[in-house]
């Protein structure tokens, strides 16, 4: 009942025991495949499948629609109930083998190297509440020097550049600036909008990169000036970063160190928010407070992008939230969902390493 091939299935389980000496070798797991094996698929995919002029992502769902009407085809040829749940063990078997080999391969093992915050050296501590309302201050003035360098009106910034323009900007920005954090990441990935609009805010996510196709997608409905920082944090995960903490991090460092004015001041919002949102589980009186400081201009944005994600909102949150959480933790991201949350703490840990 259960002969045949269990190619994918037996590499599967392979891969998983590759993942459990990687877990506990990390330097090995940085050297052997973060720096080597990693690098080389990154610049295999960014000169191939990534050219083309869509997401590739439809190609996948087009072959995995293929396999499941290539495996009912089979399924009715066979006679005899024990051959039908002999085959269907084996192809269900042999399906996962081949997700998780692959998923590993072309980027999962990347989730058991030596985090990016060890190697550049970085220890961020919890901030107090001074702390926090200092760095508000400082996040608050520069966003008001930059504003002005694209709107000079308060009214809300809701037109920026072409999607394409933007993508090409961000990405010659990742190249030119990550050697401010002293990382020897290679390739060009692509992260692009993903079709049907608004498709990927009902599910609650609003970039996603996809190791099987080695890309990043992000919903077209997304705010403008949410866009080339949500455009950063994906491309940040194309070169192997997996914590989402880290892909912020990065993804600020390279919008904030832009010689253009629109990738700063989407870097340095994003940063605004992370830290009113600090601010506002420690003190909901002082978030009242400094939210009367805010300029004009400022907090226009900020009632947009609000606004704008009032428009769509997830089938169901929670079940989002509580399903990424559960695969970051498998993973080995500790902090699960909420490692997105640590910006602000590594903005100031940042901010602090360069005064020194």
């Amino acid at each position: 009942m259960l002969r045949g091939n269990w190619t994918w299935a037996i590499l599967g389980l392979l891969s998983i025991f590759v993942r459990y000496l990687a877990v506990r070798f990390p330097e090995k797991t940085e050297e052997l495949y973060s720096r080597t094996i990693f690098p080389g698929i990154r610049n295999l995919i960014d000169l191939s499948i990534s050219r083309l002029p869509f997401p590739t992502v439809y190609i996948f769902v087009g072959t995995v629609v293929l396999v499941f009407s290539f495996f009912i085809y089979h399924l009715l040829q066979k006679v005899g109930w024990k051959d039908k749940l002999g085959y269907s063990i084996r192809s269900l078997c042999n399906g996962l083998g081949a997700l998780v080999f692959f998923f590993l391969i072309l980027w999962g093992y990347n989730y058991q190297r030596i985090p990016i915050f060890e190697q550049i050296g970085m220890k961020p501590v919890a901030l107090t509440m001074e702390q926090v309302q200092a760095e508000l201050d400082l996040t608050r003035n520069i966003l008001n020097q930059l504003r002005y360098n694209i709107e000079e009106d308060t009214v809300a910034i809701e037109a920026i550049m072409p999607y394409d323009e933007l993508e090409r900007m961000v990405r010659s920005n990742m190249r030119e600036n990550l050697y401010l954090l002293g990382l020897n990441f290679t390739g060009e990935p692509r992260t692009k909008q993903f079709f049907p609009a608004g498709f990927m805010r009902r599910m609650g996510i609003l970039g996603i990169y996809f190791p099987f196709t080695g890309e990043s997608y992000i919903d077209p409905t997304l705010h403008p000036l949410e866009k080339p920082f949500t455009i950063a944090h994906e491309m940040a995960h194309s070169y192997g970063v997996t914590d989402e903490g880290e892909a912020n991090f990065i993804a600020w460092v390279i919008c904030s160190n832009s010689d253009d004015p629109l990738l700063q001041y989407s870097g340095q919002l994003r940063l605004l928010r992370y830290q009113m949102n600090d601010l506002f589980r420690m003190s909901k009186e002082q978030y009242g407070e400094f939210l009367k400081t805010l300029p004009r201009g400022i907090r226009n944005d900020l009632i947009s992008i609000q606004q704008a994600n009032e428009k769509i909102k997830p089938f169901n949150l929670e079940i989002s939230r509580k399903s990424n959480d559960l695969f970051l933790r498998t993973q080995g991201v500790k902090a699960g969902v909420a490692s997105y949350q640590q910006l602000p703490m590594l903005a100031y840990a940042w901010r602090n390493s360069l005064n020194e």
